[in-house]
């Protein structure tokens, strides 16, 4: 027989989160937050994992969401367990990834009296959050008739906005009342907001008299539509479309690797390269070349395309552009010229010399970091989802090219502590095979993201083993400290490696020092076993930050 929560609060929550579809709830164990764990997992509506820590059950979350395209519900005890989602938060808020943040409380009443577990948890995400809720004890006077209310308009925020919502749920004693029936709810008149978009004609005017039109988009999923429109942009030389690896954009025209192309850009360079008018769409953009480069090109014109998001970025920003950018560019295509343009053939012969050098580099390059990555953009099959934890490894992921597979990497706060988490929650709910591209602190930072029972055994982990942070050796900057200084507290060397951290949590492991053993390797990789794998490729002791440079260096060469 099922017994669900008794807590009227908890069953309209989990009515309204029926209603909108939301089935993918993420609960971390805790006394407080139990009313909510039982009522959810005893409804049959609803998908229920178990992640013990809570920050890394907010990535695995976020991962979800990533993959699913749709709001995913967290859930956790009061105290400093809220308290741990908010690295996840920051993400999601940054990356319009929604998350409907369920934390359970003790009473108002209880907050600031040194009661157990208890912290100020209303508005405790306020700084990163589309909206703060808070709801009332079922004891208090009209709760049923608010707590729908306040539910109902948190749930379509989420929607709306795509990013983090918090619902802060304080819950009396008794909390383990049960029933075994449910009252019957009335269903939802949904009320979320639809976009209308027509295009002002100054824009038509703008890009109509502009000469040198730059396209630059950042991190974003793929699109077909908005790749066919952009394709339809160059099919005539028209503009100049820049990416990156993760704005999953695919065509021969669109220039893939910029820090290839702009890194040593002079003050004349940016003069000749700089557009009239940039438009940018997405996210962050991981190179911080081409930053630099158009915040000194000072474009007369800029917009930015993104339905919540409208960034100075490069401190040109001169249109907001609150709409998809595939709505944008459907409405535009409408009125413009599509005439050839000499800007595009100026990129264009840039980017066949700085290519050229990039094939000669790879055939005189050894065991190292950049061998690795390079190999593993050629074997990794064309139905893998890549994600790429940050610092080095995304990166090295600009200098490379990954076909069309879907590339991921948090970029919405660049930080290195959930990539793990985020690529399995992405997995769980993915059918298609998901790699792990990380690197070693990355990967040893966020250990707890293999900690659950749901990671899928096509699921494969690489982990670039350098044994420091070795993008501090290659920014530059740390290397004016102390070299012990650098090693201990920047790059803070180590010597650890995964192989019994792999057999504690079930996967199969594999080590290698050689790029031989790396080509032998690799095919086997990938093919299908019961068991999920790790591979951890030991580039100790290898210059791979002077490998780098020399790269670069390279490249600059006449």
């Amino acid at each position: 027989m099922k017994k669900y929560s008794s807590k009227r609060s908890i069953q309209i929550l989990a009515h309204l989160l029926q209603q909108y579809g939301i089935s993918d709830i993420i609960i971390s164990p805790g006394s407080r937050n139990a009313p909510l764990a039982i009522h959810f997992s005893e409804t049959d509506s609803f998908n229920c994992y178990s992640i013990v820590d809570e920050r890394s059950a907010a990535f695995v979350g976020l991962g979800m969401a990533m993959s699913e395209k749709k709001p995913v519900a967290i859930t956790c005890t009061s105290g400093s367990a809220a308290a741990n989602y908010y690295p996840a938060i920051t993400e999601a808020f940054y990356s319009n990834i929604p998350i409907l943040v369920l934390t359970a409380d003790r009473p108002m009443d209880y907050v600031d009296i040194f009661d157990g577990q208890t912290i100020r948890q209303n508005n405790l995400f306020h700084q990163h959050s589309y909206g703060d809720f808070q709801l009332l004890e079922d004891s208090k006077e009209n709760a049923e008739d608010l707590n729908f209310d306040t539910i109902k308009k948190a749930i379509e925020l989420c929607i709306e906005k795509q990013g983090p919502i918090h619902i802060n749920i304080p819950l009396e004693e008794p909390l383990y009342e049960l029933v075994s029936e449910l009252p019957t709810f009335p269903t939802v008149e949904k009320t979320i907001r639809q976009k209308e978009y027509e295009i002002p004609s100054n824009l038509v005017a703008e890009w109509n008299t502009s000469q040198r039109i730059m396209i630059l988009v950042g991190t974003r999923d793929y699109s077909p539509e908005l790749e066919n429109q952009l394709t339809q942009l160059v099919k005539n030389h028209s503009v100049v479309v820049l990416s990156e690896a993760n704005s999953n954009l695919h065509h021969e025209k669109f220039f893939r690797h910029i820090d290839r192309y702009v890194f040593n850009f002079t003050e004349e360079d940016f003069k000749t390269y700089a557009p009239d008018l940039l438009i940018t769409v997405g996210q962050n953009v991981v190179s911080k070349k081409v930053k630099q480069f158009l915040r000194k090109a000072h474009p007369k014109q800029h917009w930015h395309l993104d339905e919540v998001w409208q960034p100075d970025t490069y401190f040109a920003l001169t249109e907001k552009v609150e709409v998809k950018p595939e709505v944008f560019f459907t409405r535009l295509m409408k009125f413009i010229n599509l005439e050839p343009s000499p800007y595009f053939n100026l990129w264009d012969v840039l980017r066949d010399k700085k290519d050229a050098k990039h094939e000669k580099f790879l055939s005189t390059v050894d065991f190292s970091d950049f061998y690795f990555f390079h190999k593993t953009s050629q074997m990794i099959p064309e139905n893998y989802n890549v994600h790429f934890s940050n610092s080095s490894a995304i990166r090295y992921a600009q200098l490379f090219d990954y076909g069309k597979r879907k590339i991921y990497c948090n970029r919405g706060t660049s930080g290195i502590d959930g990539s793990t988490s985020t690529a399995m929650g992405f997995a769980i709910k993915n059918t298609n095979p998901t790699l792990l591209i990380t690197g070693d602190l990355s990967f040893f930072y966020d250990i707890n993201g293999l900690w659950n029972q749901y990671i899928p055994p096509f699921v494969r982990i690489m982990i670039f083993n350098n044994g420091e942070g070795n993008i501090f050796k290659i920014i530059p900057g740390p290397g004016n400290a102390n070299p012990n200084t650098l090693d201990e507290f920047i790059a803070t060397k180590h010597h650890k490696n995964a192989e019994f951290l792999a057999k504690h949590f079930g996967f199969s492991y594999t080590k290698v020092d050689d790029d031989i053993t790396l080509d032998r390797v690799l095919e086997n990789f990938f093919k299908p076993d019961s068991q999920p794998k790790i591979l951890e490729i030991n580039t100790h002791g290898k210059n791979n930050a002077d490998i780098q440079k020399a790269y670069f260096n390279y490249l600059k060469e006449s």
